[in-house]
């Protein structure tokens, strides 16, 4: 079975590592986020920066989420830079991607001495 976007999360998997190698971790989120853009074109991904995202409750709009990154408006990406991934950040993506139309996001932190990324995948239950 073949990964959801599987061509596509590699390439973001692989911008993130060049990103992370050139600049390393523990820097702004926004410099992270404008040298994140830089690689993911040379990639010939298409992307939007910080485009609002509606976010839905049993068929109604409730919120607006702003993601860092949206990929050829089908994978999110939320970027982190911070010592570590906390519950609470997981939780609160995890909330935002099922809140949305978007079955894949990937919640990217760029701490101080490694590289995380977290794949999250959301697809609706269908109804019988």
């Amino acid at each position: 079975m073949a990964l959801l976007y599987e061509g596509e999360s590699y390439k973001i998997r692989g911008a993130c590592f060049a990103v992370f190698n050139n600049l390393g971790g523990g820097i702004k989120e926004k410099i992270i986020e404008k040298a994140l853009l830089k690689e993911l074109k040379t990639l010939e991904l298409s992307t939007s920066s910080q485009k609002r995202i509606d976010v839905i409750y049993k068929g109604e709009k409730v919120g607006v989420y702003i993601p860092d990154i949206l990929i050829e408006d089908k994978i999110i990406l939320e970027l982190k830079s911070k010592p570590f991934i906390t519950k609470e950040d997981e939780k609160q993506f995890w909330s935002y991607l099922k809140g949305s139309r978007f079955q894949l996001g990937f919640l990217i932190n760029f701490a101080p001495k490694k590289l995380e990324i977290k794949r999250f995948i959301h697809t609706p239950k269908q109804s019988v």
